[in-house]
């Protein structure tokens, strides 16, 4: 039987029918709508494609969003200088720094970023202080992309307690704070990582996989226990026929959408997986629309807290 489609789509669309209402009410009391700066650095086709979309989310969900541009030759000087403007704005509650970075700015550049954006503006849950307390599960401000994972496990009642649980995937974005976000919520966790000896064995020892690494199609039925719940997260776009006809079958939607388009996206999992797990995230559709809706609510979060708490 084929695997449960866990729809992000559709749990996207309850959580910002959920933050509409809410936005609306904390505008009537303080006078003001939530408001969110979204830094963009350079023309990265795919950055704008996000930045549109966060941009049209935050306006249909009644937030204000405002968003500053850097060519791709401007100096880490001076997206910090805007990023200091932001923090000291009393309309923004949130500022998003979109990434990747211009590789010019420098290896340590994001990281300088993250740290100079105020923690109670930090919708992106990156500042160490709240990566801190994310780690003592006291956390406000929680990463959208792992918060977003959670709340579609809790929505689709797919059980955490008492699961073993297996992160693919150790970054500081996803994968290390979706494992703690699982042990908080008491599944046994492992995480796994390139140096990971035997990984298809221990990924297979999982009732819930979360996989982060950004290569396609690279986790296949091997690494899945039957019936185990399976979150992807990668979104890869493959344009070479070769590898197209490597991951998707004759006949099979991913193929047809090639020909038409010249490209198709794909997970991080390999379609067939879809043959073993008893439940999976579709790419696209799966995490993707989620990570827009948590950062709409860490935007009314941070503005809630910002305003005295209010609710």
């Amino acid at each position: 039987m084929p695997a449960r489609v866990l729809d992000g789509t559709f749990v996207a669309h309850q959580i910002r029918a959920e933050v509409g209402p809410a936005v609306a009410a904390f505008a009537a009391r303080a006078g003001r709508p939530p408001g969110l700066g979204i830094v963009l650095v350079g023309d990265s086709p795919a950055s704008e494609i996000y930045v549109r979309n966060k941009l049209k989310s935050a306006g249909e969900a009644g937030v204000r969003a405002d968003l500053s541009r850097l060519q791709a030759t401007a100096s880490l000087a001076e997206l910090l200088e805007i990023v200091e403007r932001l923090n000291r704005s009393e309309a923004h509650d949130g500022i998003l720094v979109q990434s990747p970075l211009p590789e010019a700015m420098g290896p340590d550049a994001e990281r300088r970023v993250f740290d100079a954006i105020r923690p109670d503006k930090d919708v992106d849950g990156f500042h160490p202080i709240n990566v801190g307390r994310l780690v003592q599960n006291r956390a406000t401000l929680v990463a959208a992309t792992p918060s977003g994972i959670v709340e579609l496990l809790e929505r689709s009642n797919i059980t955490i307690a008492g699961a073993r649980a297996v992160v693919v995937g150790r970054s500081d974005i996803v994968g290390k704070p979706t494992a703690l976000l699982l042990l908080h919520r008491n599944a046994t966790v492992t995480v796994c990582h390139s140096r990971t000896a035997d990984l298809p064995r221990v990924a297979a020892e999982a009732d819930l996989l979360v996989v982060a690494i950004g290569r396609a199609a690279f986790v296949t039925k091997a690494f899945v226990k039957p019936g185990a719940t399976v979150i992807d997260v990668g979104v890869n776009r493959l344009v070479d026929r070769a590898e197209v006809e490597r991951v998707f079958a004759p006949g099979s939607k991913g193929r047809q959408d090639f020909e038409r388009r010249g490209s198709v996206l794909v997970g991080d999992v390999h379609p067939d997986v879809a043959e073993a797990a008893g439940a999976l995230t579709p790419v696209p559709g799966g995490v993707g629309p989620l990570t827009i809706a948590m950062l709409l609510k860490n935007t009314l979060c941070a503005a809630q807290e910002r305003a005295g708490g209010a609710g």
